[in-house]
Order: structure tokens, then C-alpha cells, then sequence
């Protein structure tokens, strides 16, 4: 189990980032999105705890992709008038705190997903879509090696001490946008914050693809079996990824076709 662990996690990041790198920043930002570190953590909890456990906690890990829209909301608003340390600090607190409220209450799968939809809503509205083009930023040479043993580490945390935790509360904490805050971080500090507030607009509509492994899985997990509804939750996941990456270009084509008719 360890072995896998160390192995299936890396592959996912690995695949993603080169992916990212090979087709920009809306790309990489909507990948982000993608369940790399929560659906092999959900794997894993149903093979140590049982698909109860799993089940519960994937209620959690609906819940918790609010405070990834909350996190990306709050950093957006204030990055114009503070520095990356600053923006990274206060939209982390900003996720902790989301995440306190939301282990208050007892969640259910269909009030996790509407909480989850209400906030993308909210989050779209708050985040600004970009109305010109950004530069492109090359990531240094550590990018790949630190996001690689981040999310291994916190994958091999989180299964650790799951039975501690409880499975609504380890639920919540695995949304937490470690690969996000790297990155938007980095190219907050490279590019500035009209770039980064692009790839945390691109980053909450990725979570639309995390939304649909949650609701496939946290419905079919007891009935169907895990290795069946592990790979309809996969599915689901990329092809609400793929409409939503479609539905970005589109929106960003309508945009400069707007704008070319401004100025003409």
C-alpha cells in the first residue's frame, strides 16, 4: 500500500503538469482542479477504513471545495494591493477558517453540492475573468519536484491520520489548495496580479471536475463497488474538465472578438 501510495500520486502530478505546461496557463489552472491529491486520498480510504468511512468523507471533500473557492476569492481581492506572502497567508487562514465552519455542521452529499455550486456561482462573480491577454511565465526548475513530494506527503498525512481526524473533518482538509498556493504564488511574484487572478478564476472552475468525482462516487460508492465507481467518477471528472476548459476558450474568443470590434 505504501508502495502504491508513493507511486500513483507522483504519476497523476507528473502527467497534469507536463500537460499544463504543454498548453498554458488556462490549462494548467483547470487541471488544478482536477482530484490529483483527494481521489487517490478517497482510494485509499476505502481501502484502510472501509467504503463507510470513504463515503463519509467524500461528503467532507464536496464541503471542503468551498473553501478552495473561498481561498481563491480571498487571495484574488487582495492581490492588488499586497505582496504574495501577504495574499498567501491570509487565503490559507481564509481556508482553515471556512473549513472550522463547515465541521459544525453534518453534511449531506446533496447539501454539500448545492453549498458547493452556490459558492463557484459567488466565486465567478468575484474573480474577474481576464480582458487581455497574459504573459506566459516559465516555473523554475524545482516546480515539478516540489509539487511531486507535497502531495505525497500530505496524501500519506491524510490516509495516516484519517482515523483520527474522523472522516467528515479529513474530508474537509483534503481540498487544501497546495498545488494552487505554489503556483499562483510563483507567478503572483513573476507575472503580477492580473495573471495570477486568471489562474485562480481558471482554478475554481476546475473544481467543477472535483465536484463530479465527489457526487459520482459519494452516490455509487456502497452500491456499485469502489473499482466501478472510482471509474465513473474518473470519467465524470474529465469530461466536466473538458467542457469547462471548451467553455473557457470560447468565453476568451468572445472577449477579443469584442474587443477588436471596440476598436474598430
Amino acid at each position: 500500500m505504501l508502495l502504491i501510495k508513493l507511486l500513483i500520486t507522483p504519476l497523476f502530478i507528473g502527467l497534469t503538469t507536463v500537460a499544463g505546461r504543454r498548453w498554458g496557463a488556462r490549462v494548467s489552472g483547470i487541471l488544478i482542479g482536477l482530484p490529483l491529491t483527494s481521489g487517490p486520498v478517497s482510494v485509499f480510504l476505502t481501502i484502510q477504513y472501509g467504503a463507510d468511512f470513504a463515503q463519509h468523507a467524500i461528503v467532507g471533500n464536496l464541503a471542503g471545495l468551498m473553501s478552495v473557492s473561498i481561498f481563491c476569492i480571498v487571495y484574488a481581492l487582495i492581490s492588488k494591493h499586497a505582496r504574495w506572502p501577504a495574499c498567501v497567508i491570509v487565503a490559507s487562514v481564509s481556508f482553515l477558517a471556512a473549513t472550522a465552519v463547515w465541521n459544525v455542521f453534518d453534511w449531506t452529499l446533496i447539501g454539500a453540492l448545492l453549498g458547493f455550486l452556490i459558492v463557484i456561482i459567488i466565486a465567478t462573480r468575484l474573480i474577474p475573468e481576464a480582458r487581455t491577454a497574459t504573459s506566459a511565465i516559465k516555473p523554475p526548475a524545482w516546480d515539478l519536484p516540489a509539487r511531486v513530494v507535497i502531495a505525497t506527503v500530505f496524501v500519506l498525512a491524510i490516509t495516516t491520520f484519517a482515523s483520527l481526524l474522523g472522516p467528515q473533518l479529513s474530508g474537509l482538509l483534503v481540498p487544501f489548495p497546495v498545488f494552487t498556493l505554489v503556483l499562483v504564488a510563483f507567478t503572483h511574484h513573476q507575472s503580477g496580479s492580473a495573471t495570477a487572478v486568471r489562474m485562480l478564476r481558471n482554478v475554481v472552475l476546475g473544481t467543477l471536475a472535483s465536484g463530479a468525482f465527489f457526487v459520482v462516487t459519494g452516490s455509487e460508492l456502497t452500491t456499485l463497488g469502489p473499482v466501478l465507481t472510482y471509474f465513473l467518477s474518473a470519467i465524470a471528472a474529465m469530461a466536466v474538465s473538458g467542457v469547462v476548459l471548451l467553455a473557457s476558450r470560447r468565453s476568451s474568443m468572445d472577449l477579443r472578438i469584442r474587443k477588436s470590434e471596440v476598436n474598430a
